[in-house]
């Protein structure tokens, strides 16, 4: 019998809490769920149109939005965040004038602060932008995998599995390869669960990239 379900939404109010903090009427709730999603293409977008370094990491490991009355912060947690202040004096000012643009609120006042991470390939979200990079590059994936799990070992993580769907390597069928390392207790509520769904698309194809990260037990 498949287990299916998101281990974010599984472990909510235990080791893991909601990344958009707001309260809304049930009339209003959609409306505020589109604007939390037009805030974070917007980020997404804008980041990767100014990327500095070479990689193809953008960096963003997640974006946490608390909406107050009056105001909209919007907290961007950042592994590499030179890639918007190198180089720009008004980075963060120009962001947040573009994301302003984008929705509606205009009786709300829009804040975007950025905080670095100190260990980035310790985050799915990184880590899978990492690996679709390589697989952009046609790098093997098992070697890109290899690469990407002796990236988070020196994260000091406790196990974690990736999982690769698609056309891999130009093959004309489809499969699903994955490697796990170390231990990944899908079924434990005080595990706390890293999870990232990312999709890459490829010359052959569009690939699905599925990361589990187990960090800490409670």
């Amino acid at each position: 019998m498949g287990q299916k379900i998101n281990p974010l939404g599984f472990r909510l109010g235990t080791t893991q809490s909601h990344h958009s903090l707001w309260f809304a009427q049930p009339k209003n709730y959609s409306e505020s769920l589109q604007e939390d999603q037009k805030i974070k293409d917007c980020i997404n977008n804008y980041v990767q149109k100014n990327m500095i370094i070479s990689s193809d990491v953008e960096g963003i490991a997640r974006i946490e939005i608390q909406k107050r009355i009056d105001l909209i912060q919007v907290i961007i947690y950042m592994g590499f965040p030179k890639l918007l202040i190198e180089g720009k004096s008004r980075g963060i000012e120009e962001l947040q004038s573009n994301v302003q643009k984008k929705f509606d609120s205009v009786n709300k006042k829009l804040n975007i602060t950025i905080t670095k991470i100190a260990k980035p390939y310790g985050h799915p979200n990184i880590l899978a932008e990492f690996i679709a990079g390589q697989l952009k590059n046609r790098v093997s994936f098992r070697k890109a995998i290899k690469k990407a799990i002796e990236l988070t070992e020196q994260a000091d993580t406790k196990g974690i599995q990736v999982q690769i769907a698609g056309r891999i390597d130009g093959k004309e069928i489809a499969r699903v390869e994955w490697i796990r390392e170390g231990r990944v207790p899908l079924q434990t509520i005080r595990a706390k669960i890293n999870y990232c769904s990312y999709t890459v698309r490829t010359i052959y194809g569009a690939l699905g990239i599925k990361i589990w990260i187990f960090t800490d037990e409670e």
